[in-house]
């Protein structure tokens, strides 16, 4: 029997969070802040460390196979949300440097638990958390502060999950759909191209893409030379930045464009030759940003849901081969990491169906928080459900 290639929707049950909502609030506000940010250490932390980075069971989590994620937790230290960073290149270099310990430690452990890549995905990674989209907009997240997920999913639960709708716009910004995508894919894959990285090789040929989804659709995307194993080198999260910072050098470019027909290359731009060359001379990319601008002269409604400050998912995941794979997307609002690989998460409260599979999701968090704190990566922290170590 042939199973049908195309993005898959799945439920996840989860035990309703026992937390009321103050009067006045909405919930993306009050879960995002100090108050909540303490209930989540105490009901469901992990594990801390000196550099504010929190390890943390998802209480709504995406999958009940394996499924946790760090936070840079400066509720306590910033109370200005727009002060927070929201991104990796704003985070302080010895802060970096501890969190990338902690996700290569991470997805190692996915990887070991769960080798064949046939039996189950296996993804990690992040997206922009800021407030990029109008502030007036329904679902504007105050949380402000970046957090990353690693999660694996089974596949024999994907491939027996109902098709999703592939219209669903959730899903729209990954591929052929998206802006870049469909009027500037040349410019847009050229650019990338033109960065200096040498442990990221250019993916080519959809061989990025899962058979089971299809996606992701048409990302940039690059093998990670030397699989796991690169991951633990210096080299290849610099390179990871540095994929990061193109993105934002493309969307940021692209956007001051749209903005002010003929605009200055932005401030602080990070790869300043490949933007003045590739970028501000080519047809596609200036014709593109024209095309926007026109329709945001008369469309009130299109203009305002555009988000006109980089906005990205980034992550790191396994493909059918059982290589390891980075790609980069804009991201929309409402996305979830998981729809960059077609993957679309319906999240249902029923305590009694997460409680059966709670107690190995738990035995797997702690095993690997111990090896987080074997490495001198932080402290275990006690809640009522397990001890401090």
């Amino acid at each position: 029997m042939t199973i049908q290639t195309g993005p898959r929707e799945i439920i996840t049950p989860f035990r309703p969070i026992p937390l009321d909502v103050p009067e006045g609030m909405k919930p993306n506000e009050f879960f995002n802040s100090a108050e909540n940010l303490n209930d989540l250490v105490n009901n469901n932390g992990l594990l801390r460390n000196p550099e504010n980075l929190l390890l943390y069971r998802k209480a709504l989590g995406h999958s009940n196979e394996f499924d946790t994620s760090i936070i840079y937790n400066t509720s306590q230290v910033i109370l200005d949300p727009l002060g927070r960073p929201v991104r990796r290149t704003q985070v302080p270099d010895n802060v970096r440097h501890v969190w990338n310990r902690m996700n290569q430690i991470l997805i190692e452990f996915m990887l070991e638990k769960y080798p064949d890549p046939k039996s189950h995905l296996v993804l990690a990674g992040e997206a922009s958390l800021d407030a990029t989209w109008p502030l007036t907009s329904p679902g504007v997240p105050s949380i402000r502060m970046l957090h990353n997920h690693f999660i694996v999913f089974d596949m024999e639960e994907l491939r027996g999950a109902k098709l999703a709708d592939p219209d669903n716009p959730n899903l729209t910004d990954g591929g052929q759909h998206s802006l870049f995508e469909k009027y500037m894919s040349e410019v847009y894959h050229r650019f990338f191209n033109s960065l200096n990285l040498d442990i990221l090789k250019p993916v080519v040929n959809g061989g990025s893409q899962l058979a089971l989804t299809g996606y992701p659709h048409g990302l940039p995307s690059w093998e990670i030379v030397g699989g796991v194993s690169a991951l633990k080198e210096i080299r290849f999260w610099k390179e990871y930045d540095e994929v990061l910072k193109g993105f934002i050098d493309f969307y940021r470019t692209f956007f001051s464009q749209v903005s002010t027909r003929n605009a200055p290359m932005p401030k602080d731009t990070y790869f300043p030759d490949q933007v003045e060359n590739i970028l501000l001379f080519n047809n596609d990319f200036l014709k593109t940003a024209k095309k926007v601008r026109d329709r945001c002269i008369t469309d009130a409604k299109y203009a305002n849901d555009l988000r006109w400050k980089p906005a990205f998912k980034q992550l790191i995941y396994r493909n059918d081969e059982g290589k390891l794979v980075v790609t980069i997307s804009q991201n929309s609002i409402g996305n979830a990491i998981t729809e960059l690989l077609g993957v679309v998460v319906n999240r249902k409260p029923d305590a009694a169906a997460y409680e059966k599979k709670e107690p190995q999701l738990i035995e797997k968090l702690l095993e690997v928080r111990q090896r987080l704190i074997e490495a001198d990566l932080g402290e275990g922290i006690k809640t009522s459900d397990w001890p401090a170590s």
